[in-house]
């Protein structure tokens, strides 16, 4: 049998492994998924994880119980020597080890992009894992628990200002549904007021969310603010030093919540530790075929798609486009991953990427969105409501469907759930301190 050893269990790795176990007999390969997370974390549910619209591990995706002929590794691939068909694998516990394989699939996707600001890496949380996401929301419950019994002034208006930083779609729909979930807070706390709260979002360009036109952009801008929200455009974190954020148009202020959502950059192992071919932005050289390397140079026996793989962009009418990193492409990547992997092992001819968008829709809060498809466009609860049906069933499994249906339903008849569980950050906190006492 052949070793097929797929590095990363995200979208594309995830669809790749599942499309191999459909189209492979047991006796062909041998499949195996190495990531440091037993789960698929769904990334289009996190800001409404972040707002408490969605349990937290209904946006996870059970690697173990949906694959269930792969063999799933638990650890972080530190080097791929593809030289001599092996990659060195780091447990959790335990020494490193090495795994050979005879074929190799990169999907290992990409990491969030920081910047040597000072104070960022002590106070910002990311917003691109589901542990992230349910922080954010802990972190802003408790503050309103908190700011609730201090008087009005400098350290509650602190505890209750929140700063997203970056444009993106991550940012923009993180920070809409947490602006709804501050509004929708504010009339649980009649001790705290609308002055006592305040949400920034913080964009270097002149403009956020790229991926839709100019116009419905500025729409997005006005209907933030029009809810409360600062959008700072033009502008850059400089320092958050103590929570202190400085801008660099010389506005300034206190945040008891940084959350750092500007881009992606690429994964340090395919950039650094692997000797695959590698792009001048740390991306995997691939074909239209997701194999890795060129037509003129093809590498045997290696594949990549997703975040960490530079895929040309045949749909596009630019040329030397590459397909941009989002979860439409890496899903179809990964369908098209298993089709051609198997093609490839049993000699048959492998077909090219090619799609053309299905347009983008954002969730901007409860009841509120944008959706762009060409010169179409919806905004308002049409929108939100397109956003919503069309993840419930890209989310794959019908377990995961239904669960995340029967909490949306919940809510609407009874409303968010507003209880924070940051303690579980602590869990001896409790038990310790009850020794002490004692």
């Amino acid at each position: 049998m052949r070793k097929v050893l797929i590095i990363g269990g995200g979208y594309a790795g995830f669809y790749a492994a599942r499309g191999l176990e459909k189209r492979l007999r047991p006796d062909e390969a041998e499949l195996t998924v190495v990531d440091p997370r037993p789960y698929l974390t769904y990334q289009p549910f996190l800001p409404e994880v972040a707002a408490g619209s969605v349990e937290a591990r209904h946006a996870a995706v059970s690697l173990r119980r949906h694959l269930r002929r792969t063999r799933v590794v638990a650890g972080t691939v530190t080097e791929v020597h593809h030289a001599r068909r092996a990659v060195t694998v780091r447990p959790v516990d335990g020494p490193e080890f090495e795994l050979d394989y005879d074929v190799v699939v990169v999907t290992a996707g990409a990491v969030t992009r920081t910047f040597p600001i000072p104070g960022v890496a002590e106070r910002a949380i990311g917003m691109k894992h589901v542990e992230e996401a349910v922080a954010i929301r802990d972190r802003l419950l408790t503050a309103f628990d908190r700011a609730a019994v201090l008087p009005p002034g400098p350290e509650r208006r602190a505890l209750l200002t929140t700063v997203f930083v970056g444009g993106g779609f991550s940012g923009v729909e993180g920070f809409g549904e947490v602006l709804s979930l501050g509004a929708a807070l504010l009339g649980r706390y009649p001790e705290l007021t609308a002055d006592d709260v305040s949400f920034h979002l913080v964009e270097a360009r002149d403009r956020i969310l790229p991926e839709v036109t100019d116009r419905p952009g500025r729409w997005v801008v006005r209907e933030l603010e029009r809810r409360g929200g600062h959008v700072h455009l033009n502008a850059q974190v400089v320092s958050a030093v103590d929570g202190h954020v400085v801008l660099s148009t010389g506005e300034s202020f206190d945040a008891g919540l940084v959350v750092w959502t500007a881009g992606n950059g690429a994964n340090p192992v395919v950039r650094r530790h692997t000797d695959l071919p590698v792009d001048g932005q740390g991306l995997l050289v691939v074909r239209a075929d997701l194999r890795v390397g060129t037509d003129a140079e093809p590498v045997p026996d290696a594949w990549a798609a997703g975040d960490d793989a530079a895929v040309p962009d045949l749909a596009s009418d630019v040329p030397g486009a590459r397909t941009v990193p989002n979860a439409q492409h890496a899903y179809r990547q990964g369908r098209l991953l298993a089709r051609n992997i198997a093609a490839a092992l049993r000699g048959e001819p492998t077909r090219s990427y090619s799609h053309r968008s299905l347009g983008a829709v954002a969730t901007l809060g409860l009841g509120r969105g944008i959706f762009q498809y060409r010169r179409i466009v919806v905004t308002g609860p049409l929108a939100w409501l397109a956003h919503r049906g069309y993840h419930v069933l890209a989310i794959p499994g019908r377990e995961r469907k239904l669960r995340v249906l029967a909490v949306w339903l919940t809510a609407a008849a009874f409303g968010r759930d507003i209880v924070s569980l940051a303690s579980v950050e602590h869990p001896r906190e409790a038990f310790t301190s009850a020794g002490r006492d004692g």
